[in-house]
């Protein structure tokens, strides 16, 4: 069998390192007419198997094996020649083989290097045959092999040069848009320290992690960090609140589906656990997932995989996640409203994030980045803060947490005149938390029964219109946890009118 035009083109033009390499192996495999082989490169000081083809491949990749120890891989790679080697050849590295029902017979192994440069790995085919006569060692054929293989050499060094260069430019990418949006992790308090060692901690892994807090306390902005701070940053990292829609919708999203799984459906649609094959999935508002959901949620932990909406057949995916939650999932699982098994497997990492009551020396801090990203994003000086405004500022709890301040910067910034915010521009509820004005009390009819006072309330006249609706809905939103669908049925209006509003007033659930 001869190597054709079309195989040298598609050596020659394929870019992604892990389709060539599965290329060159499997195109090895086809000439040679057997059906194991292996492809290693040098990793770390070490010679990993990055490719395998055949029995029990999936065991063999992954595999690295010791410069010290004695390899046919190694002696390729450490002498720049190719070998062929029997079974009881001395350099055989057999305890690789001692599970399999076939033995490898005898080995073919080729090195991968440029010309007058250092070999960065190799390629081995294997005979598994009876007689170990399956390979072609014809001199001559070996040496139109070794052509083909140092043409594969030269792609798959340029792919992977080409796959570092990429990676630096998305590590780039990545730094500036985080330096542009001021998405930053900010603050020095103890209880954030602590938060920040366990995503360094977390992030060396990729067993699921479960974020704790109330809304508003940046737990999207920690997942983020933990998938940044992983092996997998450089695949997607992609969210859903399980809040945000109904339930059939959401197991589409989540799963996809295929054509004519249900009215509309006029073609087959990846969803998100899919697209973020190899990354990382975050789940907010887990707690607000149904129970039919949660049992295929499980499975995906369980099995690595799903199967879309209306389909039969399963996919495998690679994927980490990463929930959230405001609730109390403990007592959900208590009374039934959420599974203790998927519970156990979504909280295999642990990590509370505190209200920002509790870390108030960050709140100097939190402001000044909050004043210095809205003044960049308008092009505009930052305003500063009086000192009296400040400390009514740490003097606040928050209950919106970062999410309540940072809506509070922006309205800052479209508000408040010149380049100082005072203590006069701040809302009431911040200046004075605790204090309830008096109001002023009818009069009370001699023929009539005294009625009881109602507890008094702000005196809504000393704020502007948009004040007082920005007060309003933030404590409709606070009240509701943050579930927008929720608080706008409680003020009478429909969520895109509600959503309407709260954009005008500068309020982003996901600010």
């Amino acid at each position: 069998m001869t190597i054709s035009i079309n195989d040298y083109k598609a050596l020659s033009q394929e870019l992604d390192p892990e389709k060539l390499q599965k290329q060159i192996l499997a195109l090895l495999l086809k000439l040679q007419n057997v059906e194991r082989g292996s492809l290693w490169l040098k990793r770390d000081d070490m010679y990993e198997c990055v490719e395998a083809l055949g029995e029990k491949s999936e065991d063999v990749k992954g595999i690295q094996i010791s410069p010290q120890d004695q390899s046919i891989v190694g002696w390729v790679i450490q002498n720049d020649e190719m070998t062929i080697a029997e079974a009881g050849d001395s350099r055989h590295y057999s305890s690789l083989e001692k599970d399999f029902k076939i033995k490898s017979k005898l080995i073919l192994c080729f090195p991968l290097s440029l010309k007058g440069q250092e070999v960065f790995g190799a390629v081995q085919v294997i005979d598994t045959s009876t007689d170990g006569e399956q390979l072609n060692l014809d001199p001559g054929y070996l040496t139109m092999l070794q052509d083909m293989v140092d043409i594969g050499s030269i792609s798959l060094s340029n792919s992977l040069e080409f796959q570092k260069q990429r990676i630096e430019f998305a590590q780039l990418s990545r730094t500036l848009s985080s330096i542009r949006n001021n998405k930053a992790i900010v603050g020095k308090s103890q209880s954030v320290n602590k938060a920040l060692k366990l995503v360094e901690n977390y992030g060396a892994t990729s067993y699921p992690v479960l974020l704790y807090g109330e809304s508003g306390t940046g737990k999207e902005l920690f997942a983020e960090e933990i998938h940044a701070q992983s092996s997998r940053s450089q695949k997607p990292f992609l969210t859903q609140n399980c809040s945000a829609i109904p339930e059939n919708l959401l197991e589409s999203e989540l799963f996809g589906y295929v054509k004519g799984a249900f009215t509309g459906a006029t073609s087959n649609k990846s969803g998100l656990f899919e697209a973020a094959d190899g990354g990382t999935v975050f789940l907010d508002e887990i707690g607000d997932m149904d129970v039919n959901l949660q049992a295929k949620l499980l499975r995906v932990l369980q099995e690595n995989e799903i199967k879309p909406l209306g389909g039969t057949q399963t996919k495998k995916i690679d994927i980490r996640i990463i929930s959230a939650t405001n609730r109390n999932l403990e007592e959900d699982v208590r009374s039934g409203r959420f599974r203790e098994d998927l519970y156990y497997r979504l909280n295999v990492l642990p990590l509370k994030l505190p209200a920002l009551r509790e870390r108030k020396e960050d709140i100097h801090l939190l402001t000044g980045h909050f004043l210095n990203r809205e003044a960049s994003h308008s092009h505009m000086l930052p305003k500063n803060m009086s000192d009296k405004a400040m400390t009514a500022m740490k003097n606040y709890n928050w209950p919106g947490n970062i999410r309540e301040l940072e809506n509070m910067v922006k309205q800052f910034q479209a508000m408040v005149p010149g380049d100082t915010i005072s203590i006069k521009d701040l809302p009431l509820h911040i200046v004075h938390p605790n204090a309830k004005p008096p109001v002023e009390q009818p009069e009370i009819k001699h023929d009539e029964t005294p009625n009881i006072p109602k507890e008094p309330q702000e005196d809504l006249s000393e704020l502007t219109w948009q004040e007082m609706e920005y007060t309003y809905v933030m404590k409709l939103l606070d009240r509701f946890r943050w579930n927008i669908s929720r608080a706008a049925r409680a003020a009478n209006i429909n969520r895109s009118t509600f959503d309407s509003r709260m954009r005008k007033l500068g309020i982003s659930k996901n600010g």
